[in-house]
């Protein structure tokens, strides 16, 4: 049978995908993260259908009731917070499952970051102003990161960046980019995106630190900085232009 690995969305449980609930509702197994996936998304689940809450199982925990699962004949739904592309540790499973000749299938969801830029009324790509968008994180206890993606090197290029995982170091996230994107960048912070105690924080560099701090924000958030942030003069986009040739492609 067939592993299905669904992103779950950034928090709201109609948030999820039509495909990943109709996904969801046809697996007799479930194995979602208790900790970030919304119970209410366990309702599509069918009323028999065998529910592992993996929040305290390591990789190997994991990947044997997949196995198991499938040795079973049991399709398997396996619920991921946001979109199983970005920051999900979905690829280490993927690669237990090649080794263990498990089929696999993955269902986007709607990432964290989109859901955080809806909730600022932001489009992150504005004409003229920037048109490149950064998805990182900084190294702490987690795993390192790789050579040249500090964020002192990636700050040089000026793009919005959206960092993940950052939301309790926010003071040295402060400090490292500072020198390339200067005090009065827009910055925002938005914690537990599309729930109903989502967080919105708008400031500059300057400031930023400090209302994290003031609003106990140590998870669960995403840090947006860059100039598109705070745009409102800009150039139309040639996409709607009234001068655009729609004859041609």
């Amino acid at each position: 049978m067939t592993v299905y690995f669904i992103g779950a969305g950034p928090g709201a449980a109609d948030l999820i995908t039509v495909r990943g609930a109709r996904t969801l509702a046809a697996c007799q197994v479930c194995l979602y993260a208790g900790s970030l996936v919304p119970r209410e998304l366990l309702a599509e689940c069918p009323e028999d259908a065998r529910l592992v809450d993996t929040a305290q199982l390591n990789l190997d925990e994991i990947t044997g009731e997949l196995v198991r699962a499938h040795e079973a004949g049991l399709d398997v739904a396996r619920l991921h917070s946001g979109d199983p592309s970005v920051f999900s540790a979905v690829a280490e499973q993927m690669r237990r499952l090649d080794a263990a000749g498990v089929p696999y299938e993955v269902v986007p969801g709607v990432p964290a970051f989109a859901a955080a830029a809806a909730a600022l009324k932001r489009e992150l790509t504005v004409p003229t102003v920037g048109q490149t968008v950064i998805l990182t994180r900084i190294a702490q206890r987690a795993t390192a990161m790789p050579p040249g993606e500090d964020l002192a090197t990636l700050g040089r290029s000026g793009a919005l960046l959206v960092l993940h995982l950052a939301a309790g170091y926010v003071d040295r996230v402060v400090e490292e980019l500072l020198p390339f994107y200067g005090a009065d960048c827009p910055t925002a912070v938005v914690a537990l995106a599309s729930r109903p105690d989502e967080v919105i924080l708008r400031g500059t560099l300057a400031d930023i630190a400090g209302q994290v701090k003031e609003a106990g924000i140590v998870r669960t958030a995403v840090i947006m900085v860059g100039r598109t942030l705070g745009a409102s003069q800009f150039r139309d986009s040639h996409l709607y232009s009234a001068e655009r040739d729609r004859h041609v492609c």
